[in-house]
């Protein structure tokens, strides 16, 4: 049985923002850290930092973002590259989500970054998961 941890991330943070749960801690990693970083700087959670639960565990704390009434600042997660079918878009083939309101993260030679960014700097990469 093969697990897929960036896919356990989407799903705890998916599950705490129906939950309306102020924060959400995963079992830390680079790329899910970085994941973050660009969840940050796009506007859909208010902040991340790593937390030194002891020294073999490191935790990411993802505090989440939400609307004065109290609406989740992200309305949907999909994950579409998985371990089982990969998924790969040239520079050209990343297309907008839902309509340019959204986000796709792409990993590329140059790390890790937004098909927007990545279509602009003529990148392709692994497709991991739109955001909206």
């Amino acid at each position: 049985m093969q697990t897929d941890p960036i896919a356990d991330f989407l799903t705890s943070i998916r599950n705490a923002a129906a939950a309306k749960h102020q924060r959400v801690d995963v079992p830390a990693s680079k790329l899910k850290s970085e994941i973050a970083r660009i969840l940050k700087e796009e506007g859909y959670i208010s902040t991340y930092k790593m937390v030194d639960e002891n020294k073999t565990h490191k935790i990411l704390r993802v505090f989440l973002k939400y609307t004065p009434d109290r609406r989740s600042v992200i309305t949907g997660l999909k994950r579409i590259s998985r371990p089982g079918q990969r998924t790969y878009v040239g520079a050209m083939d990343v297309k907008p989500v839902v309509g340019g309101l959204g986000i796709s993260i792409v990993t590329t030679p140059k790390g890790l970054m937004t098909g927007r960014s990545a279509k602009k700097a003529k990148i392709g990469g692994e497709l991991l998961c739109e955001v909206w």
